[in-house]
């Protein structure tokens, strides 16, 4: 139980000093919003404000990877429910930018004082209690088996490659207005240029990453399994993040409770409940939360590979076709998209099952 309860405050306590050196409000750690700018720095989308290829991410990789190793847990394996995996990462995706934030910056932001938090939070739990229903009824993408060892290199050699863009920042994508661009692309403005030191970054996030492989840190897995269970022990580690952040806001100087004025949030009820209750459903449905999906590729797991890539493709596309939300509110085409994807996930959780062997 203290290996989980450690891993939340580890988180609630980092997470809003990221803030403090730099990242953006209610943002120290946010998988949703950093695979969206580190598919807008790739030219996946051309959101100008939110184009950053975030050390973040990459930490927490390095960091499973280095537990798995360390523990001899690094075990290549893939083959279950491939395209569906990724299907599950695109609707999540989407769903989480309705909201404006992944389910660790969901109680990061109750940790923040936005209480706009707290109804997106219910829909995510609520999405998780549809997803346990499913589950409960058979559905499965069935079982994972070994693969070869370059399927589990396949995410952490990705994300080396994002480090040496991050640092390299190559441009010979051609001119535009007289400079130099891409081919990766860096904001000047918005939430994309607000971040931190990127040694210090990347040092937390190794760390979190480390305690998270360690502990199975899962905000889906937490709700399941109370669900499903009755077994509190995954809990233990969000309440301890949303503890242990407050406690770290208040002493920053970053604590500001209420709904208005909220950083990069908004306050339609009906939207942040029903965008997060569509990334609960999906996260629940594709095996895990965001955080947990790039610990299990630190570990070789090919099928969350294909999950963060499902992610990667849908923030990019949450931006392209104008469904993510603004702290304006929810965008003309977002809510279309959220339900259209819960519709999606509910028809899928009916009727998916493992396959049976010939």
């Amino acid at each position: 139980m203290w290996g989980i309860i450690l891993t939340g405050l580890v988180v609630g306590v980092l997470a809003p000093v990221l803030v403090k050196l730099g990242n953006p409000g209610n943002m120290g750690i946010c998988v949703a919003c950093f695979t969206r700018d580190t598919a807008g720095a790739l030219g996946l989308h051309r959101a100008a404000a939110v184009q950053y290829i975030r050390p973040e991410l990459v930490g927490l990789v390095f960091g499973a990877v280095l537990a798995a190793f360390v523990f001899k847990e690094f075990k290549p394996r893939a083959g279950a429910g491939g395209s569906l995996r990724f299907l599950w990462g695109m609707l999540a995706s989407i769903g989480a930018l309705v909201f404006l934030g992944c389910p660790w910056r969901a109680f990061l932001r109750l940790g923040g004082g936005d209480w706009n938090a707290i109804v997106g939070i219910l829909g995510f739990v609520g999405g998780i209690a549809a997803g346990s229903f499913f589950l409960r009824r058979g559905y499965s993408l069935g079982r994972s088996r070994p693969a070869p060892a370059a399927v589990g290199w396949l995410m952490p050699a990705f994300m080396a490659g994002l480090l040496a863009l991050l640092v390299l920042r190559p441009l010979y994508g051609g001119l535009q207005g007289g400079k130099l661009v891409g081919p990766v692309f860096f904001s000047t403005t918005g939430p994309g240029s607000q971040h931190a030191p990127v040694l210090v970054a990347l040092g937390v996030c190794v760390v979190v990453g480390f305690l998270a492989q360690r502990a199975r840190f899962c905000t889906v897995g937490a709700f399941r399994n109370i669900i499903m269970l009755k077994d509190y022990h995954l809990f233990y580690g969000v309440a301890a993040l949303v503890g242990a952040a407050m406690v770290t806001n208040m002493a920053l100087g970053l604590f500001k409770p209420g709904f208005a004025g909220q950083p990069i949030a908004h306050t339609d009820g009906v939207w942040n409940f029903l965008g997060m209750a569509l990334s609960g459903l999906a996260f629940t449905l594709g095996g895990g939360c965001p955080g947990r999906q790039l610990i299990l590729t630190g570990e070789g797991d090919g099928d969350a590979t294909v999950f963060v890539m499902g992610m990667l493709v849908g923030t990019a596309m949450a931006h392209n076709f104008s469904l993510a939300s603004s702290a304006a509110g929810p965008s003309a085409f977002g809510p279309y998209a959220v339900v259209i994807g819960l519709v999606i996930a509910v028809v899928l959780g009916l009727v998916v099952r493992e396959a049976k062997e010939a």
